[in-house]
């Protein structure tokens, strides 16, 4: 399938970014202790993320954290920086649940308020960019690390109809189902970026 999109073209300039060649951009680059990854649905993060993982391993020293990427793994953390039974991990959607499905499992004491569910995601994303040799997916990381100088932000777009693609295949889904799916998921992100940081995810 044509994708579209060149990991290897993205991989390059994230690359450029922490490696840079000469002496005085060198220092800063040693100081990027961690990537954020926001990106439209379908454009390839997962996959993005483990490459650059393993490409900035290579020049990590055997002394020094292994680069880790935390996505779901974001969530199994949470829990266990803040003692939260596993069950809790069905309550911090990024892109499924609506407004008022929000409102409705709050309003019935189903789930803690999601202010809370959102300080203990940030909490931890801070926690792990402190630690370093972290790639965090999604979750307004963004937003959460934009004041630390030694975090670099990439966001990942594509076309509609790539994006479309390379979701079918993985899903196993018709283009028709994919550009629903797509499109479902990318208004739940750009909500939960509007309604818990006041952020338009389109804007860089």
């Amino acid at each position: 399938m044509q994708t579209g999109i060149s990991y290897d073209k993205c991989l390059s300039f994230i690359n450029c970014q922490i490696k840079p060649t000469g002496a005085r951009a060198r220092t800063r680059a040693t100081a990027f202790r961690a990537v954020t990854l926001s990106r439209e649905s379908g454009s390839g993060a997962h996959e993005i993320a483990a490459q650059l993982a393993e490409k900035l391993q290579k020049g990590t020293g055997t002394d020094q954290r292994p680069w880790t990427v935390f996505d779901k793994e974001l969530i199994t953390r949470v829990l266990e920086d803040h003692n939260l039974p596993a069950r809790m991990a069905e309550f911090i959607p990024e892109d499924r649940m609506t407004e008022l499905q929000d409102a409705v499992e709050e309003l019935f004491g189903l789930r803690p308020p999601s202010w809370t569910i959102i300080r203990h995601t940030s909490e931890t994303m801070m926690r792990l960019a402190e630690l370093g040799n972290v790639i965090l997916i999604g979750r307004g990381g963004n937003v959460v690390l934009r004041e630390r100088h030694d975090v670099l932000h990439v966001r990942l777009v594509g076309s509609e109809n790539v994006r479309a693609e390379r979701l079918a295949q993985a899903r196993n889904l018709t283009l028709a189902q994919a550009r629903t799916a797509l499109r479902r998921e990318d208004r739940g992100r750009a909500r939960y970026l509007r309604k818990y940081f006041d952020e338009d995810v389109a804007n860089p």
